[in-house]
């Protein structure tokens, strides 16, 4: 009996040997699978699977809120040249005009949206600009008539407001368009092309796009791109989120691409909506300075650590920001000691605050910070030569550095470019296509006022300081143009060898 129990034990022992030196061997041959701890450490989180919105719903909640918007304008012969279309947004509405002696009447079309019951809407002022007589139709197919109450031609905002209001009118709630994300879904709703109530879908393309359609709007151009489809017609109708929330207003297209539709942020009207009703137009503050965000090449350039401000590139002579005492190459950090991210912040800060405020601003000027005070203005309302090549009087043909030859003004040299009697500084005369100056878009006939800081009205102060710049570093130019209306700006330069 013992003898048996110890065969039983030595055959065990020997199947235990047996599988434990397989395992080994597996494991050798990376035969053995990982275990499960491994395999969780390298499995990918699963994205959750986002669900379009219910579309059809929030249609059903819009379209009873939004208008048709049809003009009419009177046009006498004599006035028929004084409105064709002055500006890009006008190509939503106008067709070509026949020549007439007699009166005629011109009808477009746009959209807009109710923000309150008793009959206030908003649309674009492009949309009701010229008009004798404004019309408005509902879904249902109703009717009515409308006066303007306030219009704001900078932002292309306006309110009108229906005469004879009959019953309560289905409104809209407005969004916050700084909260909105690029990639969330929207919906547009307008009368594009006469098609009244047609509804669109998309997502925000992008924010903070800046277009350049009007003079008048330039500085406060802030606009929302989105994909959903926006075509004639649609201008002045809202953009609204998955809540029913407005938070654009739909203005124009880009003729060259599809699905490029820019919208005015509902925050825009939000800032100017009280003046509008109760003005009737926008006033604002105003410090008559041309800025410019930092880059990074800029706020190296300028010794700066970070890129938050907004760069001074040239002060008007006589405004707000001169008698302040603001100079160009200031940068700009704070308003009234809260801080200024960039340029857009800077624009919408002022523009908010009214005529006579007087503002602290902190500046950077030559790496040391200081503060100013500075009180609004009101923003305003808003002979052929061809020359000939000859020899420069004195030109640097030296500045391999820069890509770039320069001359002092001599009085042939001004005659050859131009320029007038109190022009100052060193004139381009040519540009290496290949070169830092090329890259930032320096070109033949531009002024260089002052390198990093320091005016220069002779090739060798110029020379002086690039020779002072080490490899890597910066060159600060600021420039005229001209050939611009006089425009100035800064040219950042680096300077590799």
């Amino acid at each position: 009996m013992e003898r048996e129990r110890q065969k039983y034990y030595s055959l065990a022992a020997i199947v235990v040997a047996a599988v434990l030196f397989g395992m080994v061997i597996a494991g050798g041959l990376d035969l053995t699978p990982p275990a499960d701890a491994d395999r969780h450490t390298q499995v990918q989180p699963m994205m959750e699977t986002i669900a379009a919105p219910d579309f059809a719903t929030l249609a059903d909640r819009v379209v009873p809120s939004v208008v048709s918007v049809t003009i009419k304008d009177v046009q006498e012969p004599s006035e028929r040249g004084d409105r064709m279309p002055r500006d890009p947004f006008h190509e939503f509405f106008r067709g070509p005009q026949a020549p007439s002696d007699e009166p005629s009447v011109r009808r477009s079309a746009g959209s807009g949206f109710f923000i309150s019951a008793d009959g206030e809407i908003v649309t674009n002022y492009h949309v009701i600009e010229d008009a004798d007589t404004i019309l408005i139709e509902l879904v249902d197919g109703t009717q009515f008539e409308c006066e303007v109450i306030g219009r704001d031609e900078a932002t292309d905002l306006a309110v009108i407001r229906v005469e004879k209001p009959e019953r309560d009118f289905a409104y809209l709630a407005l969004g916050d368009s700084d909260t909105v994300r690029v990639g969330e879904w929207v919906m547009a709703v307008g009368n594009p092309l006469d098609m009244d109530h047609t509804v669109t879908v998309g997502v925000v393309s992008a924010k903070g796009r800046v277009l350049g359609l009007s003079r008048e709007g330039t500085s406060f151009e802030n606009y929302i791109q989105t994909d959903a489809a926006i075509n004639f017609g649609n201008s002045g109708g809202p953009l609204v989120n998955t809540r029913g929330e407005v938070v654009a207003i739909n203005t124009a297209i880009s003729a060259r691409g599809q699905n490029l539709g820019f919208a005015v942020p509902v925050n825009t009207l939000r800032q100017i909506l009280p003046q509008l009703r109760e003005n009737g137009m926008v006033v604002r503050g105003f410090l008559g300075i041309t800025i410019n965000n930092l880059d990074q090449d800029s706020a190296e350039a300028f010794g700066l650590s970070s890129r938050n401000g907004a760069l001074v590139v040239e002060v008007a002579p006589g405004r707000a920001a001169d008698k302040g005492g603001i100079h160009h190459g200031d940068i700009v950090i704070a308003i009234d000691g809260d801080p200024i991210v960039d340029t857009r912040e800077l624009i919408d800060t002022i523009s908010a605050m009214p005529p006579g405020t007087d503002v602290e601003l902190t500046l950077i000027r030559d790496g040391k910070q200081r503060k100013v005070s500075v009180e609004l203005e009101a923003r305003d309302a808003i002979g052929d030569s061809t020359a000939r090549d000859v020899e420069p009087s004195r030109e640097d043909d030296t500045a391999e550095r820069l890509g770039i030859s320069v001359s002092e003004l001599s009085s042939q040299i001004r005659r050859l470019y131009g320029l007038e009697d109190e022009a100052a500084g060193l004139v381009i005369t040519r540009v290496l296509p290949v070169s830092p100056a090329a890259d930032e878009g320096l070109v033949r006939g531009d002024l260089i006022i002052e390198a990093n800081g320091e005016t220069v009205e002779t090739v060798e102060q110029l020379q002086k300081i690039v020779a002072a710049v080490p490899a890597g570093g910066y060159l600060r130019l600021y420039v005229q143009r001209p050939q611009a209306q006089g425009r100035s700006f800064f040219a950042i330069l680096k300077l590799n060898d």
